[in-house]
């Protein structure tokens, strides 16, 4: 286990259908994420990979130094340790070849949800950090947040049970 590295859940296997609220952090904490072409970059390789790995992603939030996630698993051979370690593979290569830098911090945090936990609630959480650490007044300000599974309007609508304007 690397210095970074997380503690998994003994006797957990992280296989099969089940939801994850992942953090990833960029290396050295820099702040990369508020550059558009780095998160798009990021972005669509994360969306691309969940696919193959057989994850949904229903949001997900980049903020300047790390990446807040919730990952669903679809298939019962769904694994996440192997699907953030594709994905972290890919773009930190990727990032290498474009920027000759380093992206990631080695390992990552995960929260395995509990059939009992508010889904919509953790969702909420995971969103509005831009808004916890000052970055902007309103949601819908910042840019780098979304869904694999619906528009940013959508989701608005159906967390907070109102529709809101999105600004283009």
């Amino acid at each position: 286990m690397g210095v970074h590295a997380a503690k998994r859940l003994p006797g957990f296997s992280y296989v099969g259908a089940c939801e994850y609220s992942v953090t990833c952090c960029t290396f050295k904490r820099q702040r990369l994420f508020i550059k558009t072409a780095i998160v798009d970059a990021v972005c669509t390789q994360l969306l691309k990979i969940a696919v193959r790995q057989r994850f949904e992603i229903p949001a997900y939030c980049f903020m300047p130094d790390h990446v807040h996630v919730l990952a669903t698993a679809t298939a019962d051979d769904s694994d996440l340790r192997q699907f953030v370690a594709r994905w972290k593979q890919q773009t930190g290569y990727s990032h290498r070849q474009r920027e000759n830098t380093t992206l990631w911090q080695g390992g990552f945090y995960e929260h395995v949800l509990r059939a009992e936990e508010d889904r919509a609630a953790v969702i909420r959480y995971l969103l509005e950090n831009p808004l916890r650490a000052g970055l902007v007044q309103n949601l819908c300000e910042y840019p780098y947040w979304g869904s694999g599974l619906c528009s940013r309007e959508e989701l608005i609508e159906t967390l907070y049970d109102a529709p809101v304007r999105v600004r283009s």
